[in-house]
């Protein structure tokens, strides 16, 4: 496949402060520089782009030393935490910024989303936005109106397309600004976070819209999210970004696993919804099979077991322990309650004392997992704590075969029987 974008040494510098590029003072000394044939003096100066220290000089590198390239038909995903530097990056690649040095070389036309109704005039209407965008990208009105059904039915928002945009809601703005960027046929399709702002019927049919934009037309996509499911789902290949610096390009179930490894969990981090004294909280979470701790084994007998404590300075008229189970991706894989079991009966609470599940074959397959779960005393949600542990399953015999089954064939395990009608 030929390159049909190609980044050669991308960086880009801002200054710090109320004052975005620079004092007089500043601007002449890059003039006398130019002037003499000599480089830029503020580009040997400028801190690491790193938001959660302090800064050690007026001017940043929101980017530094950026080179990839991009294929035909590819979706590259662009990973990273907040503030490592891509929605700069894509800014530059669509053109809304210039680099401070470096080139873009691209063939074709480029259309971006890059936030809530992006290249959108608030006071035309959807019908007339989309003629314009169209405009933008170089499409004749011909052109333009033999789309325009269909963008329209896309987006879902037929009953206000003449309507002006002003007047929409985000996520309807999301809805008309994508739709008029997928169908207007862009050689390169350039998306940000935006489509967080979907409601989830939305994102999955945009995805599926750019897989048929790759897959089916051949046409490159450059996908920004946070949404690891989602990029692993779409994307071909993948770069990770940190501190303005490319840190990893490759292969993209190499990349999410190097960033989650590096970067994405932190261990307990509790959040109480309220603030109100809590009389009843959990202690401790501990997940056991086979006597070992958060090292679980498929098909194996599993508990689940959460140590309260009571400061006995309230009543207790009813417990409910909720918790959920998702992959490092953030897919949710399993969801358990105690108001599943209407037998279950708490009354007496003491000061200490626990609840605990019981999984007589524990089916999830070989992988990370992270358990959250939600505490609810008298009806009132005590602790909503997300990303509470985080446990190991390994691979054991749940079935009576040879076959290794991962997370690509099913992420969860199902008991079964084969049986047959067949006679001689």
């Amino acid at each position: 496949m030929s390159i049909i974008l190609k980044a050669e040494n991308i960086s880009k510098q801002y200054r710090l402060g109320l004052v975005g590029t620079g004092t007089i003072s500043h601007d002449l000394n890059r003039w006398w520089a130019g002037i003499r044939g000599k480089e830029d003096p503020f580009l040997k100066v400028g801190s690491v782009n790193d938001r959660s220290t302090k800064a050690d000089s007026d001017y940043v590198w929101a980017l530094r030393d950026i080179n990839f390239e991009v294929k035909k038909g590819e979706v590259l995903g662009i990973i990273g935490k907040n503030g490592a530097g891509k929605s700069t990056l894509l800014k530059i690649l669509s053109r809304v910024t210039g680099p401070t040095t470096g080139e873009i070389k691209t063939k074709g036309r480029i259309a971006s989303l890059l936030e809530v109704g992006t290249g959108f005039h608030p006071e035309l209407t959807g019908r007339e936005n989309i003629y314009l965008n169209g405009a933008i990208l170089g499409m004749s009105k011909a052109e333009i109106k033999a789309k325009e059904q269909e963008i329209i039915e896309f987006s879902g928002c037929e009953r206000y397309v003449d309507t002006p945009v002003k007047r929409y809601s985000s996520g309807m703005r999301v809805r008309l600004a994508f739709a008029v960027a997928a169908h207007l046929e862009p050689d390169i399709l350039v998306i940000d976070e935006v489509l967080a702002v979907g409601d989830a019927e939305f994102q999955k049919k945009a995805i599926g819209k750019m897989q048929d934009i790759s897959r089916g037309d051949g046409r490159t996509v450059i996908f920004v999210s946070h949404n690891m499911a989602a990029v692993r789902n779409l994307c071909t290949r993948a770069i990770l970004m940190e501190n303005g610096k490319c840190t990893f390009e490759g292969e993209v179930e190499e990349a999410i696993e190097y960033y989650l490894e590096n970067n994405a969990w932190k261990g307990v981090n509790p959040f109480y919804v309220n603030k109100k004294e809590n009389y009843v909280s959990v202690s401790e979470v501990r997940l056991t099979s086979m006597g070992e701790e958060n090292r679980l084994i498929s098909g194996k007998p599993v508990r689940i077991e959460f140590f309260l404590k009571n400061k006995k300075t309230r009543p207790v008229d009813s417990i409910r322990i909720d918790f959920k189970i998702d992959d490092v991706y953030g897919k949710r894989i399993a969801w358990l309650s105690t108001a599943l079991d209407s037998n279950l009966k708490l009354e007496n609470l003491e000061e200490t004392g626990s609840i605990y599940f019981d999984l007589s074959k524990f089916p999830l397959v070989q992988g990370e997992y992270i358990l959250s779960y939600v505490l609810i005393v008298n009806n009132d949600k005590m602790e909503n704590c997300q990303e509470y542990l985080k446990f190991e399953v390994v691979a054991g015999m749940f079935y009576n075969s040879p076959i290794n089954i991962t997370s690509k064939h099913t992420p969860v395990l199902l008991e079964f029987q084969v049986k047959s009608n067949f006679t001689n």
